[in-house]
């Protein structure tokens, strides 16, 4: 069935905000451009906040970004709503002393970042994107466009790659960036140059690599979605545009969404959901509400969390990999995702009530559950429950080629995660 112009819509803004969001520190910094043109006021934590309701806020830590809506009758009891996701990609990132060559190759040092494909990353335009810490004490951001490429050896050089290609993660994965000697040149200054400040000036640097390509619709009747950092940008890209959206009626809870930097990594640091980001911004929008600590959590006790991320479609040519009864597929909505072993955080309760937001915005749902014989990862969503102790329910959209640098996913099931975000602010 094709999708509608709405949902079509939707996906092209998506790979706008991807091709915005190279690095996490670009996806906190398109979070909060996005809500600030829709009128949300960007907070700094060094500054007092305003204590009044009826406000709409955004503030960003490093490469996350937190941003709510205080409804004009909101109590210091009033419940939030947090719709969390995380910014960072599996890929690799940029090492000390960055630029090497061998032979007249000039080549990045990188190392792996979380868990990617790497095969995936061969035979693409990449670029570099991140941050830079400067001699003045200013942090800008850099993006370099299309620059680099993991070039794969020939199968003439290589007659058995067809039998199993397993790449070495220090000598195969260096990709190349131009042509010289390597004494001579300085990645660095591509990076110092698209951010237009001098190479010289840089004292540090956060910085990844990206697949180069924009996102992009294609198959029969458009039913799909190709792009790099679906996972987790397309739940981010969810998060924000159904918080513009947003209007609360009367007695709403506080919409919040929470997107978290690290999750790739175990999300243990200070932008992470296992650090206190989420907790500090919690505590001061209801420090403005005029709430104690008995208060808080009296308002935690009616609060929800969705956590939001990626998780596996059937794939068709691996059926055994999956559940052999629970098999989410593109196109068919988005997934409630359980394990018994609490790698997601889902239990009965929250089972109904994501049911009861799906059918209130109109969309249909899928289960996920994994192969016994094949554990699943996990998310954001025990670590929130954990630290918060808010009842948190875990889904997401369904994907396929999840950590390759170019995934794969439904574009009405993109849509329709929007949608269900709504109905979720609206409590």
């Amino acid at each position: 069935m094709p999708v509608t112009p709405v949902a079509l819509a939707h996906a092209e803004d998506l790979a706008d905000f991807v091709a915005a969001s190279p690095s996490s520190y670009h996806a906190a910094a398109e979070v909060a451009r996005r809500l600030e043109d829709a009128g949300f006021t960007r907070l700094d934590e060094h500054d007092a906040w305003p204590s009044a309701t009826g406000g709409r806020y955004v503030v960003v830590r490093d490469g996350a970004a937190i941003a709510w809506v205080v409804p004009a009758d909101a109590t210091a009891t009033t419940p939030v709503q947090v719709f969390g996701a995380h910014t960072d990609s599996p890929g690799f990132k940029l090492k000390p002393q960055p630029t090497t060559g061998v032979r007249g190759w000039l080549q990045a040092a990188v190392e792996v970042y979380g868990g990617p494909l790497l095969n995936s990353w061969l035979d693409r335009e990449l670029r570099l994107a991140g941050r830079l810490a400067l001699a003045d004490g200013r942090v800008v951001l850099a993006d370099t466009g299309a620059l680099l490429r993991l070039p794969q050896l020939a199968i003439h050089l290589d007659r058995g790659v067809n039998n199993g290609l397993a790449l070495d993660k220090q000598t195969e994965t260096q990709p190349v960036w131009g042509l010289g000697d390597p004494s001579e040149a300085d990645i660095l200054a591509e990076l110092a140059a698209s951010a237009e400040v001098s190479a010289s000036d840089i004292r540090g640097y956060d910085v990844v690599v990206a697949d180069a390509a924009r996102g992009a619709v294609f198959g029969k009747d458009s039913a799909f979605f190709a792009s790099g950092r679906l996972d987790d940008l397309a739940s981010v890209h969810a998060g924000v545009v159904a918080l513009q959206a947003h209007e609360p009626a009367a007695g709403a809870p506080i919409a919040v969404l929470a997107a978290f930097d690290h999750e790739e990594l175990g999300s243990e640091s200070r932008s992470g959901a296992a650090g206190p980001f989420l907790e500090d911004v919690l505590e001061r929008v209801y420090d403005g509400l005029g709430a104690d600590a008995s208060a808080r959590r009296r308002a935690y006790a009616a609060s929800w969390c969705l956590s939001s991320d990626v998780g596996h479609s059937v794939h068709p040519n691996y059926v055994g990999r999956h559940d052999p009864v629970v098999q989410p597929v593109l196109g068919s909505g988005p997934i409630l995702k359980l394990n018994a072993n609490q790698r997601y955080a889902t239990d009965a309760v929250g089972s109904a009530a994501w049911r009861e937001w799906c059918e209130r915005s109109g969309v249909a749902t899928q289960e996920f559950v994994s192969n016994n014989g094949v554990p699943c990862g996990s998310t954001i969503g025990p670590i929130t429950a954990t630290r918060l102790g808010i009842r948190t329910v875990d889904v997401g959209i369904p994907i396929l080629s999840m950590h390759s640098a170019r995934e794969l996913a439904g574009v009405s099931d993109l849509h329709d995660l929007t949608r269900v975000a709504g109905a979720f602010f609206a409590g």
